[in-house]
């Protein structure tokens, strides 16, 4: 059985709503769908569609498996179009979203690198820390980072994202380096004010009596606060304390030794850097040439060491 020709036929028949409609729009004769329905349903060991002489209904797991065949069919063919020469090319506005911080550093300089190898495409890339509405407001995708809340929203991961302790190797010198994130109590520890969006701490593993681990988060306080997490960066840089930040922030510090890691044996378990987008079927090429883009310099441990140049 030619599985991808029993999937069009399958998709086509369920869409067009009768046998007759969709071998006569392919060019051959009913009973030949007939047949190429009837190997997949043998294949697959279940009914899809229920078929009268007057009409044709999808089972329930027809129409499960309808959706799943028009996104596939869509996949092979905007894999077809960008790799054929003379193929089809990426057209089209494509609208995107990401958080201020994070888009300024690593989505806002692929930008332009994108549009060079895709020239017809026009793109606007908003910032905002603010969760937008994709559909309301009319955006093809959003970058997020950190946990998703449940949506209806189809979401691929792009990276992983840990957040860690680091300080100027300049404020180590003076204050020390803590062994425990109880030693945070005697540091000055950069911190979000109380009315900013990090609500439970700073989040460490820390290891059970009896053995294993669990992530517990800490609230430390310093002498510098702030609502904008780039001020705490930069203070960290200038050595005036320790501060909590995701290493897509701070990985190139690191690499070039002005921020050093701590407390890294404690550091809780990584969330994700994602892409989410409505969804799947019918994704325009555009769409899914730039979330591509976007895993491909994102899997490179280098992008994140050297910035957009790696």
């Amino acid at each position: 059985m030619d599985k991808l020709k029993a999937f069009e036929s399958f998709v086509s028949v369920a869409t067009k709503g009768s046998l007759t409609a969709a071998a006569k729009a392919e060019g051959v004769a009913p009973a030949i769908m007939g047949r190429r329905l009837d190997a997949l349903e043998e294949h697959l060991g279940v009914k899809l569609m229920v078929r009268t002489t007057r009409r044709i209904s999808l089972t329930h797991e027809g129409s499960a498996f309808l959706e799943d065949c028009q996104r596939l069919l869509t996949d092979v063919s905007n894999a077809e179009a960008s790799v054929s020469a003379g193929g089809v090319k990426a057209a089209g506005h494509l609208r995107i979203t990401a958080p201020a911080g994070f888009g300024r550093r690593h989505v806002a300089p692929l930008v332009p690198k994108f549009y060079a190898l895709h020239p017809e495409v026009k793109i606007s890339l908003n910032l905002s820390d603010r969760v937008v509405d994709l559909a309301a407001e009319g955006y093809d995708c959003a970058v997020r980072v950190g946990d998703l809340p449940d949506s209806s929203l189809i979401s691929v991961r792009l990276a992983d994202n840990r957040r860690l302790c680091v300080a100027a190797p300049d404020y180590l010198a003076r204050r020390g380096t803590p062994q425990h994130p109880q030693e945070l109590a005697q540091h000055a520890c950069l911190t979000l004010s109380s009315d900013a969006s990090q609500i439970r701490g700073w989040a460490f593993r820390l290891p059970r009596p009896e053995g294993g681990s669990d992530v517990t988060y800490i609230r430390p306080s310093g002498p510098l606060d702030c609502t904008d997490g780039q001020v705490l960066y930069d203070w960290c840089l200038d050595g005036w304390g320790i501060a909590w930040r995701s290493t897509w922030e701070v990985d190139a510090d690191i690499a070039a030794g002005r921020l050093v890691p701590l407390l890294e044996a404690f550091a809780a378990p990584p969330n994700g850097i994602y892409m989410v987008f409505p969804q799947r079927k019918h994704m325009p090429l555009r769409v899914r040439l730039w979330i591509d883009f976007l895993k491909m310099h994102y899997e490179r441990p280098e992008f994140w060491r050297q910035g957009v140049n790696a």
